[in-house]
């Protein structure tokens, strides 16, 4: 490790290559020119007018739309990386940013990946083999099997020797595939079979084991940064526990449920785990939390987090540029004693998605766009006017981010944000936000994994009583441009149009 470690510090990144797409290419892009560094785009077919495009220095593409096309073709991407001169790759999150093989492909092709080395990926890519390692390391885990099978009579005993609830898990992969929840004896056998047919199905690897479920847990993460010559912190952590279909909604930080003293053995756990995995760069160790304040090791993302501005917000730590210094072999320039937390922030993903169905995903054309700003407000996004949302891709729009001086305070503004944000052409998770922020549950600070089946009300949309005379109206003014704007230096403004008017109307007292 120590000749490893002397190899990263000693590598200079000149042009960094993103293989990755929407806002988080953009993000990526955006710390890139901070730092003086030529950044590199790459894009599929789908994505030749796209943000991350017009931003980048340079942009190659790489591949029809489908993603096992383009963006995880990991040949176009080494080659593009080779034919524009760039000598390190950021994977961004989702797509090969935790693919171990990609990983270690960048380093034996001689680039720097700027993440964890593919060691540490590859060790916290099974969840039976990082409990393992946790384990070992002092950091408390869930109670269940310290190993896996892909035997439906093994996993059955295994269930039987505990106390129900219970879940049986995927060992690869995550996003709840592969996952099966056992509440009754008669359900063991079926719920096994489902969770290795789906384990396989969906990573390649059938591998399951059986871990203990915690009531009513919240879900709190804790950012790491390790750099190349042996220091590592923790920034914190970030509330996860507002989630839907085992996927994250909307984060915030600090946690309420959090004491200064959970806190800190918490954060120690963090760094333990991450020293453990020999870990470089930023990452995020994974926790539950129980009524009584116990925690476990869930699982760690060997990677930059969707959620990670809120912990820039409140630390003063811009990590994406962090990222970038750490593989370039620079020292963390802080100790653990040298941060703190400041104020309250709060992260809403916007999709598009329609609530009327399921929410399913939603694509078309966004005619029209118009987004929150102000004090306190941040808004990553990967889209803007006429850009057209396909089916090929994760739906996310933005991420919106409000911070203040306390949670009350940045959950308003959050309020006032949303109430700004006005989008055509797709539908939005815009309103769900709404109530899930006006939610009596969420005020209090009470929530857990199991918000929405505590409160299924959440999930339902508005129902608006709207004369169909309006839609008509709205419609011909929109078209005739009518209070589309207002003549002035420098052009027309972005006043609202009849549309946002009539959206305004049909979320009633929001504003």
């Amino acid at each position: 490790m120590g000749n490893k470690r002397k190899a990263a510090a000693a590598r200079r990144v000149s042009r960094v290559l993103i293989a990755n797409r929407g806002e988080i290419a953009v993000r990526v892009i955006r710390a890139c020119h901070v730092l003086d560094i030529p950044a590199v785009a790459v894009y599929s077919e789908a994505d030749r007018r796209s943000l991350h495009v017009q931003h980048a220095d340079e942009a190659v593409c790489i591949g029809p739309p489908a993603p096992l096309q383009s963006y995880l073709n990991m040949d176009a991407i080494i080659e593009a990386a080779r034919t524009t001169g760039a000598d390190a790759i950021h994977p961004g999150y989702g797509f090969l940013s935790e693919n171990a093989d990609f990983a270690e492909r960048v380093e034996r092709e001689g680039l720097t990946f700027i993440g964890p080395p593919s060691s540490a990926i590859r060790a916290m890519g099974s969840k039976i083999g990082s409990r393992a390692i946790m384990k070992k390391a002092g950091v408390p885990i869930v109670p269940g099997t310290d190993t896996g099978t892909n035997d439906p009579a093994a996993i059955v005993a295994a269930v039987k020797s505990m106390d129900l609830p219970v879940f049986i898990k995927a060992s690869a992969g995550g996003g709840g595939k592969g996952l099966r929840l056992v509440t009754e004896r008669s359900q063991i056998e079926a719920a096994a079979r489902a969770a290795i047919g789906e384990a396989k199905s969906a990573f390649g690897d059938d591998t399951v084991y059986v871990e203990k479920m915690i009531e009513r847990p919240r879900h709190v993460e804790f950012q790491v940064l390790a750099d190349a010559h042996g220091n590592i912190v923790h920034l914190f952590e970030r509330e996860c526990s507002i989630q839907r279909r085992h996927q994250k909604v909307l984060e915030e930080t600090p946690s309420s449920a959090l004491t200064p003293e959970l806190r800190r053995r918490m954060g120690e756990a963090a760094v333990a785990a991450a020293r453990a995995v020999g870990y470089v760069n930023a990452g995020t160790v994974e926790f539950m939390v129980d009524a009584a304040g116990n925690f476990y090791f869930l699982e760690m993302n060997t990677r930059i987090q969707v959620e990670h501005p809120i912990t820039e917000c409140t630390t003063g730590i811009y990590l994406v540029q962090w990222q970038l210094r750490i593989a370039n072999g620079e020292p963390l320039a802080f100790a653990q004693k040298d941060l703190i937390q400041r104020g309250h922030a709060i992260e809403c993903r916007i999709y598009a998605e329609d609530e009327t169905r399921h929410f399913m995903p939603s694509c078309g054309v966004i005619s029209y766009l118009y987004e929150p700003s102000g004090p306190g407000i941040r808004n990553d996004s990967g889209v803007y006017e006429g850009w057209e949302v396909t089916p090929h891709y994760d739906p996310i729009l933005s991420k919106l981010v409000a911070f203040g001086e306390d949670r009350d305070t940045t959950r308003r503004r959050m309020l006032r944000a949303l109430n700004e944000y006005v989008v055509h052409g797709v539908s939005t998770s815009i309103d769900l936000h709404r109530r899930i922020l006006r939610h009596p549950a969420f005020i209090a600070g009470d929530v857990a994994t199991t918000f929405f089946d505590d409160h299924p009300e959440v999930l339902e949309p508005a129902s608006a009583d709207i004369p169909d005379e309006a839609f008509i109206a709205a419609a011909l003014a929109d078209g005739l441009n009518v209070g589309r704007g207002v003549a002035g230096n420098g052009g027309v403004s972005p006043q609202p149009s009849l549309w946002q008017r009539l959206g305004a109307w049909e979320i009633g007292g929001a504003r």
